[in-house]
């Protein structure tokens, strides 16, 4: 089965026959490209145009992240399963107000549901129920919203209480949210939820690949000078179940530890070795299965996410309306 390969050394990767060779000052490496779904550079890569024909013959993506570890672009091979109709929909119901606004209020909602269901998980002693009921009010008051910009100054409220809970649902003292930040991030935890949610952006980005739809049009996060929005409006969901709950697991079980992160220029970047065993446990997270309660199976998160983007093309055809997953 395909997988995603992520590459960490530095070196030339290029194409040999049928196959990608990635040569290091150590040696060689030799991917068989059956096995590849998606490639994530973190390393300097030179590569030529052809590899990149044969990646585009092969429809792999080539995801680029910075020396931080932040995702920074995307070779994006020519869409193969694009269909006319269905980017006509899209752009139809990004254009048309109450359309975007349905789909973007199902986002939030999503989003907003799985950080209460992420708060229930630590609240054993009942100390996050009042927050709880927070957010939950903020679900109730999405039907107030009359735009996309109300929309997500209610979900950031509804996250700046979530994230006030962080610390409380940490059991390591040598990790401490305060409050969100980004680029560059002001602590140990901010740096793992930045690089945690890069990774997820790009996780969504190829599912969405292997749909109908076109990453460009977006509808909670706008449609402008952004190569890509719907990931990150898909992404909204998936945050809590996968990279927060993640992030926390790592930290209680001290598998990541303050001395795997380094100062950069103004403020945290984690060091490779934690890099890895991030990306590791990323790739662990997307391959567990959970129960599907409507197809009465085990799917992964990975498939959950394809499902996803699967639900918004049903639903800008016409099919059935869509309703966020719940985890």
């Amino acid at each position: 089965m395909a997988e995603p390969i992520y590459i960490f050394s530095s070196g030339t990767l290029r194409r040999v026959e049928n196959t990608i060779v990635l040569e290091m000052e150590n040696g060689k490496r030799h991917i068989p490209v059956e096995n590849v779904s998606e490639i994530c550079i973190f390393s300097e890569i030179d590569l030529n145009k052809r590899l990149l024909e044969f990646l585009t013959q092969k429809e792999i993506i080539v995801h680029f992240f910075n020396h931080f570890g932040y995702y920074v672009g995307s070779y994006y091979p020519r869409e193969f399963l694009n269909s006319g109709i269905v980017i006509l929909k899209q752009a139809e119901y990004y254009l048309d107000r109450e359309k975007r606004l349905f789909l973007a209020r199902a986002f939030v909602k999503g989003a907003l549901l799985n950080l209460i269901n992420t708060l229930k998980k630590y609240n054993d002693d009942d100390r996050f129920t009042n927050k709880i009921q927070s957010v939950k009010q903020h679900v109730d008051n999405l039907t107030l919203c009359r735009d996309v910009e109300q929309l997500m100054a209610l979900e950031g409220n509804a996250r700046e209480i979530y994230y006030s809970c962080f610390d409380g649902m940490t059991k390591s003292e040598d990790f401490k949210f305060d409050s969100r930040s980004k680029r560059p991030p002001e602590n140990e935890m901010n740096a793992l939820m930045s690089f945690g949610n890069s990774l997820l952006y790009t996780a969504v980005l190829s599912q969405i690949y292997r749909t109908h739809l076109d990453p460009r049009i977006g509808y909670l996060h706008t449609t402008n000078e952004r190569r890509f929005t719907l990931n990150l409006d898909i992404a909204e969901i998936f945050k809590p179940i996968i990279v927060d709950r993640l992030i926390l697991t790592l930290v209680n079980r001290r598998q990541i530890k303050p001395s795997d992160f380094h100062q950069i220029t103004g403020g945290i970047s984690m060091k490779e070795n934690a890099k890895k065993l991030f990306v590791e446990s990323f790739e662990n997270r997307l391959k567990e299965s959970v129960h599907h309660n409507k197809l009465k199976r085990y799917v992964s998160y990975r498939s959950l996410i394809r499902m996803e983007a699967y639900k918004l093309e049903k639903h800008i055809l016409e099919d059935e309306e869509y309703e966020p997953y719940i985890g």
